[in-house]
């Protein structure tokens, strides 16, 4: 089982400091939500902001400081165990990370926190451990995709998460760009040379994939299927379904 150290959001009003010079005891991983801190890790001075993610395994020496008028909030994780290790050791780990924000990181690791409070009679430790086991493996597939090795920029993936967690809900390619500061057209260009389809086909991928499950495993209406995942219209709805799979959504809820 992996053991947490401690774990919670930490809001820095005034100057505070905390020093592991002779190496940290556990793995510790920081996120920080707002304000900047500066840290020092095995003798490397680095200024945090918003996004920066610290993945520091023990033994490294670690400073934290934050200077008066530097509001900081961070969430923190300090945490231990043999499948730390094995996860640790299987691919390169970035000290300092620039994460883009990714509300699936924020769920787990709120998550974490929340069961961590619980009183020790109504803890589950089995679902801790499987919490923290996720948010590492999404750290690693976050850090994969935005490597210099990886196929494509890390600002097509940042589009691509963007449109994953907003594709069901009314989007504009504008949202898109605007969410990772490019042009309308140069975001647009950019992904689909990267991906080989345009942002309005990948929503699109998204919303029919999301209909076919609530087709499966709902007694929903078709209506209702189509306007919980994101069409409007639902005409629109049916000849885009039929060209992805070949036929309608009445069709398909019939053959069950």
């Amino acid at each position: 089982m992996i053991e947490i150290g401690s774990c919670g959001y930490f809001y820095h009003g005034h100057k505070f400091s905390d020093l592991h010079k002779s190496g940290l005891q556990d793995y510790l991983f920081r996120l920080q939500t707002e304000g900047i801190a500066r840290v020092t890790v095995n003798g490397h001075e680095a200024t945090l902001e918003k996004g920066h993610l610290l993945l520091l395994r023990p033994g490294d020496s670690y400073e934290l400081r934050i200077d008066e008028g530097d509001n900081s909030g961070d969430l923190y994780l300090f945490c231990r165990g043999t499948w730390i290790d094995d996860w640790w050791d299987r691919s390169t780990k970035p000290s300092l990370y620039r994460l883009d924000f990714d509300e699936r990181i924020l769920a787990l690791w709120r998550h974490i926190i929340a069961e961590d409070r619980r009183p020790s009679s109504q803890a589950n430790d089995e679902l801790i451990d499987y919490l923290i086991k996720a948010l590492c493996v999404t750290f690693e597939l976050a850090v994969s995709e935005t490597s210099p090795f990886f196929n494509r920029p890390p600002i097509v993936t940042r589009m691509m998460r963007y449109i994953e967690e907003n594709a069901l809900s009314p989007l504009k390619i504008a949202d898109v760009a605007q969410h990772v500061g490019l042009s309308t057209s140069r975001a647009v260009s950019l992904f689909k040379k990267h991906t080989g389809k345009t942002i309005i086909e990948y929503a699109l991928e998204i919303r029919l994939s999301y209909a076919v499950e609530l087709m499966n495993y709902t007694a929903a209406t078709l209506d209702k299927i189509a306007e919980k995942c994101g069409f409007n219209n639902y005409a629109y709805f049916n000849k885009a379904f039929k060209k992805k799979y070949g036929k309608t959504p009445g069709q398909l809820r019939r053959e069950e």
